[in-house]
């Protein structure tokens, strides 16, 4: 592996709570329906905090208004295919939603969203999508809590040092 082109994959999730009951997605993965929170990837020229209510939108139909940042988690998981596996580092905020909004498609790999407790997704992890599912959860029921000015965007146009790729 080239060190130089290796990255991680940035990811962003939503805790959304509602009378001791989260939101959850079930979706169709590699290993068969899992649970996760409303979660994807960062996108080219958005920050966290519209990565994160967009993702949400996407997944569960429901508009998320991040007010935190619960935690920074990086996984790794080894894969068969690739000598070095692949990373992610997940930027997990919480905050409040509305109603869905009626008729909105979710995306094709979203089977349902779900409202569970903590007890009742600590009583099924084999359907996690990952451990962090459970983490993120336990440590916003923890209190943890990072005001969003905690997580700063810093966007820099082209330039010769850029386009060069140091910095």
């Amino acid at each position: 592996m080239n060190p130089e082109t290796w990255a991680a994959h940035v990811t962003v999730a939503a805790i959304i709570e509602r009378d001791g009951r989260f939101l959850l997605v079930e979706e169709h993965t590699d290993d068969g329906l899992r649970l996760n929170q409303p979660a994807g990837h960062l996108e080219a020229g958005e920050t966290l905090v519209e990565a994160a209510a967009r993702e949400t939108l996407e997944e569960s139909a429901h508009r998320f208004t991040p007010e935190a940042l619960v935690g920074v988690y990086m996984a790794h998981f080894a894969r068969a295919e690739s000598a070095s596996g692949a990373t992610y580092l997940r930027f997990t905020f919480c905050g409040s939603s509305g109603e869905p909004e009626a008729g909105r498609a979710l995306d094709p790999d979203i089977v349902r969203t779900l409202w569970m407790s903590a007890e009742e997704l600590r009583a099924c992890p084999e359907r996690h999508r990952t451990p962090l599912v459970m983490r993120c959860i336990d440590d916003y029921l923890a209190g943890r809590r990072f005001p969003l000015d905690f997580v700063h965007t810093h966007s820099v146009g082209p330039t010769r040092s850029s386009k060069s790729g140091t910095q």
